[in-house]
């Protein structure tokens, strides 16, 4: 691609909430758009109301296997990355009382090792990219439960650790960190009152925040399940998800 040509991104967590919204807004500026969700049918949606600028790669980001696959697609067809968003926020309501140990296994799967599989893919694309970009949405799970340890910490840590590694190939690294917003909001905040943000106007707002690459943005919200909504049961879990998984478990709130 030449210099005009359109910015190539890759974004993850677009079946829905502010990772639809965000796909919806990256194209509406004429950009080509690699597009990451559980649902392939979120993705082909999104493909054929923009011919020409989608590329479809669904799949389950946290097998290491479909990463892979889907950096082979987006280098045989673009050869380069110029900005990555990896919306990585997830969160899992169960029927019953699972185990502590089952919960912080599939949030660290979820968030920390896909997170980890989606560096590794989008680095050497980055590298090859004009002015790349590589930005994270940490999981809005760890601010509702004790699991923090578990989650946006080691999501800090992963990111502040890539920042370090990408500097010398001048990738620009950027961590999003969601929150929820408190009751005492002042003129000097970055949202108004009231704080009940749509998806597509959070996704504008924090567009307009990646714009400056700065290190790190705080999204606060105040209302977390309008920005990741439950999925619906159909497109909750990849197909190739494993056999001998738990059945008791409710659809997954915005799955990478």
């Amino acid at each position: 691609m030449g210099r005009s040509s359109p910015p190539r991104y890759w974004l993850t967590g677009a079946g829905n909430g502010i990772g639809a919204a965000l796909a919806e807004a990256i194209l509406e500026t004429g950009a080509h758009l690699a597009v990451s969700a559980c649902s392939a049918h979120a993705c082909e949606t999104l493909s054929a109301r923009y011919p020409g600028q989608v590329l479809a790669v669904p799949g389950n980001l946290s097998d290491s296997q479909t990463v892979r696959e889907i950096g082979e697609t987006i280098a045989r067809q673009w050869g380069a990355l110029d900005r990555v968003i990896l919306n990585l926020g997830t969160a899992e309501y169960v029927h019953g009382q699972p185990s502590e140990q089952t919960m912080i296994e599939h949030i660290v799967r979820s968030n920390l090792l896909a997170a980890s599989f989606c560096i590794e893919t989008a680095r050497p694309l980055l590298s090859a990219g004009r002015e790349p970009h590589l930005a994270g949405i940490t999981s809005p799970v760890t601010y509702l439960t004790s699991l923090q340890a578990s989650g946006s910490s080691s999501l800090r840590e992963l990111f502040e650790t890539t920042r370090q590694a990408l500097a010398a190939e001048r990738i620009d690294v950027t961590l999003v960190t969601p929150g929820v917003d408190s009751a005492s909001l002042n003129a000097d905040d970055c949202f108004p009152k009231p704080a009940h943000w749509s998806a597509g106007e959070a996704a504008t707002y924090l567009l307009g925040q990646l714009a400056e690459r700065p290190a790190e943005v705080t999204f606060s919200v105040s209302c977390l399940t309008a920005l990741w909504p439950l999925a619906n049961a159909a497109d909750a879990r990849p197909a190739q998800a494993a056999s001998g998984d738990s059945t008791n478990r409710a659809p997954i709130k915005g799955q990478p």
